[in-house]
């Protein structure tokens, strides 16, 4: 985790082709994939020792202008752009870690009641389920076995199996949640809940440690996901995704157009939930 700016700076120029910031693409094979490292630091107007050392972790402070050099030289887009300003910032120093508000305010909870039928729960810095009404946890089959304290959704998707048949095209679930999970650690790189949760997933899960490397930056704060329940079978849900100012704790809400086979599924499974599990409603 020491060299994540340089590791993203790598990724980056890896995915971009010489042709798309103006190169010539010429004759023959490329060694390396996408942009060289010269290549680089030629359309951002800096020295290729100087970019070199920032790729390998060597050089700390970058200044506002060089990031935004390479912000352009690299076709980076507005969050891709603040993450690695956020990175560079914490590399220096200059950005100290953030504490985490453990506790949910009851204010918040009850907000868990007055979205209704709705699933709906609350996640903290590092995904885990801090708070939820019963249709919540029950959208995440088999979540209500775990440990209050292990009940994380981003460890459910790659450790738990039922998570593979409850997300319908687990994969590209998966793959925007290790995108959205890259956003909030380049705000928090030196919190240990999301060290710890991503050494985890890297040592126990087959796919994640790919999927992370990919450096994909793309937080998540609505859309749809399509869900196959074993409660209620197939359903597809809109999600909202609601910061909690002062707690750096956010409420996922889970929706469907009433009238449709998708409110009527989500309805069933809040009368399932209410019955099998209504002493869970809170963390």
């Amino acid at each position: 985790m020491s060299n994540e700016l340089g590791s993203f700076l790598k990724a980056c120029r890896a995915r971009r082709k010489p042709t798309e910031v103006g190169i010539p693409a010429g004759h023959g094979v490329r060694r390396t994939p996408g942009l060289r490292r010269e290549e680089v630091a030629a359309v951002a107007g800096i020295s290729v020792d100087y970019y070199t050392r920032l790729e390998q972790g060597r050089e700390r402070h970058p200044s506002e202008a060089v990031l935004d050099a390479l912000a352009r030289a690299l076709l980076l887009d507005a969050t891709e752009r603040q993450y690695v300003g956020n990175l560079a910032r914490h590399s220096s120093g200059s950005r100290p870690a953030q504490p985490e508000v453990g506790s949910v305010r009851p204010t918040v909870l009850r907000l868990l009641d007055v979205v209704g039928e709705s699933p709906a729960y609350i996640l903290n810095r590092s995904n885990d389920v801090v708070g939820a009404n019963p249709a919540g946890l029950a959208l995440l089959a088999g979540i209500d076995q775990w440990p209050a304290e292990r009940r994380n959704t981003t460890r459910y998707l790659f450790l738990d199996p039922a998570a593979r048949t409850v997300f319908v095209g687990w994969r590209d679930v998966a793959q925007d949640s290790a995108a959205d999970l890259r956003a909030t650690f380049g705000d928090n790189p030196q919190d240990p809940g999301l060290t710890a949760l991503v050494d985890e997933l890297t040592t126990k899960s087959e796919e994640f440690p790919a999927m992370w490397a990919r450096h994909e930056v793309q937080p998540k704060s609505t859309g749809v996901k399509r869900f196959d329940h074993p409660a209620v079978g197939r359903m597809d849900l809109d999600y909202e995704v609601l910061a909690v100012r002062g707690a750096d704790q956010r409420i996922v809400i889970y929706q469907a157009e009433p009238g449709t086979p998708d409110h009527d599924a989500m309805t069933l499974l809040n009368l399932v939930a209410r019955r099998t599990v209504p002493d869970q409603a809170t963390g």
